[in-house]
């Protein structure tokens, strides 16, 4: 790792720990009131449900309409272990995340092998199904309280806890899709055939995205669980897979840093027109729409805001504006 590499990161994470002490600062001030922090913890939880869908849809290249379907087995595999009471407080919590998104992983590695053969809207019509099947069986089987849910889910409500979770789940995918096996799963997307042909396992790769994605929205619902203390089968539906797609989608497909900024956007602005209840979700669709238009390959389309960049563009303006004086 070169000495410039290890800079940047060090000033990412002075970046990421300022940033909550300017949170946690403004929470203490009464300018962030207990609603506006609950509302970013939603955001930590989306980031990494729009991220890890993004490994999927934009790094691979297949649209699938399930994460909705991984993101309830991590969030019931949470919650029931958390019930059981075998291991309570932090531990319990991070043990909760961790085989919420084991569960989510192995079940996306079953649903992966067989559909991933297939592609475009077939592939998005069966995992859609595979998605509907997961909560129609959640609403059956009584261990997961079938219609009515499980509540009393001991709550982790930190937002610096689930910063920290988002923080290190978001670099975890990005360090993953930046390796060789990133690389791998990237010339699936430009090009299959060519891919094969030079040697890379597609089906192997294929499934790998699928499954890390799965793991990691499995997360995101042990997050969701612990977050609000009760989880419904309802909450899971096709419309939560389309509104994290959306997400990916507005974002740039392809972009780490464009899902995160529209899923931070596309989660604060409903709640900011929340006071206008009656017009609210046509101002929110009238912004989709003119996005499209006027954006459609997304906000940062497969570009990546880089600190890199912007700390070279900064150093080459200083360089230049010395030139010119001199």
């Amino acid at each position: 790792m070169t000495r410039q590499k290890k800079g940047i990161y060090v000033l990412t994470v002075i970046l990421l720990v300022v940033f909550y002490l300017v949170i946690m600062g403004l929470n203490k001030l009464g300018v962030l009131n207990s609603y506006a922090i609950s509302i970013l913890r939603l955001v930590c939880i989306n980031i990494v449900l729009a991220v890890s869908l993004n490994i999927t849809v934009g790094n691979l290249g297949q649209i699938t309409l399930g994460h909705a379907g991984f993101m309830s087995i991590g969030a019931y595999s949470a919650a029931i272990f958390a019930k059981m009471g075998i291991l309570p407080g932090i531990p319990g919590y991070i043990v909760g995340l961790l085989l919420g998104g084991v569960l989510a992983c192995l079940v996306g590695i079953l649903i992966g092998i067989p559909t991933l053969r297939l592609k475009g809207d077939y592939l998005a019509i069966v995992t859609l199904a595979f998605g509907e099947i997961i909560r129609v069986l959640i609403e059956y089987f009584k261990f997961t309280g079938g219609a009515q849910g499980i509540g009393g889910i001991p709550r982790v409500q930190s937002f610096g806890i689930l910063f920290a979770i988002m923080c290190i789940s978001v670099a975890l995918m990005f360090s993953v899709m930046t390796s060789r096996h990133g690389r791998a799963v990237l010339s699936i997307r430009e090009n299959e055939i060519a891919a094969q042909s030079s040697g890379i396992n597609v089906t192997y790769y294929k499934t790998f995205a699928f499954a890390l994605s799965a793991f990691f929205a499995g997360i995101a619902g042990a997050m969701y669980a612990h977050n609000l203390g009760f989880v419904g089968a309802k909450d899971f539906g096709y419309n939560k897979s389309f509104d994290i797609l959306v997400m990916v989608v507005l974002g740039g497909m392809g972009s780490f840093t464009g899902a995160i900024f529209s899923s931070t956007a596309l989660t604060i602005i409903p709640e900011m027109l929340r006071q206008f209840s009656d017009y609210r979700m046509i101002v929110y669709s009238l912004l989709l729409i003119m996005m499209m238009i006027f954006r459609p390959e997304g906000l940062l389309g497969r570009k990546e805001f880089s600190i890199t960049g912007l700390v070279n563009s900064l150093v080459n303006r200083a360089s230049r504006r010395r030139g010119d004086k001199s």
